[in-house]
């Protein structure tokens, strides 16, 4: 027997609630550092992970088998691509990097993946990749001089969950 649709969406609803509880809060973390705002005054990194849960949830279905929290973030990645060149400069450590970079900076250190696995998802080469994370990285740890205090330490720290 088929499921009533008030059943199934019931259903639907506490699966995605579950999956919300557990992911919201590495994912807010991940828009944060995307959009290099304060933790504690974050409004682009709540918006963007809304739009995100939002898109998530109305995938929720299909395809089966698919990992909820790479459509999330992957849906990140790509909003925060698309809408990072209309915004103002950012502040903060991240500050030094070019909205590009610091997508790959935080897909690679903060979450985790691999080179190939970044290079599909922003559709560049793994050798471009590389080459930002590597550019990313040295900017971070060594700031050119007059831009802004040494900015290795809190950048380190702020990519701790």
């Amino acid at each position: 027997m088929r499921d009533r649709p008030a059943v199934r969406d019931a259903r639907r609803a506490q699966e995605f609630g579950g999956f919300v509880a557990g992911a919201a809060g590495r994912l807010l973390h991940t828009a944060t550092l995307l959009t290099a705002e304060a933790p504690d005054a974050n409004p682009r990194a709540r918006r963007l992970l809304a739009r995100a849960l939002a898109h998530t949830y109305a995938h929720w279905d299909s395809p089966p088998g698919e990992d909820p929290y790479d459509r999330a973030r992957q849906y990140l990645a790509t909003r925060f691509a698309h809408a990072a060149w209309h915004r103002s400069r950012p502040h903060g450590p991240l500050a030094l990097l070019t909205p590009r970079e610091r997508l790959v900076l935080v897909l690679r250190l903060y979450e985790g993946l691999a080179v190939e696995q970044t290079a599909a998802l922003l559709g560049l080469p793994a050798e471009r990749v590389h080459a930002l994370c590597d550019r990313a990285t040295a900017t971070v740890l060594h700031p050119p001089p007059g831009d802004a205090p040494r900015a290795g330490g809190p950048v380190m720290r702020a990519l701790r969950p």
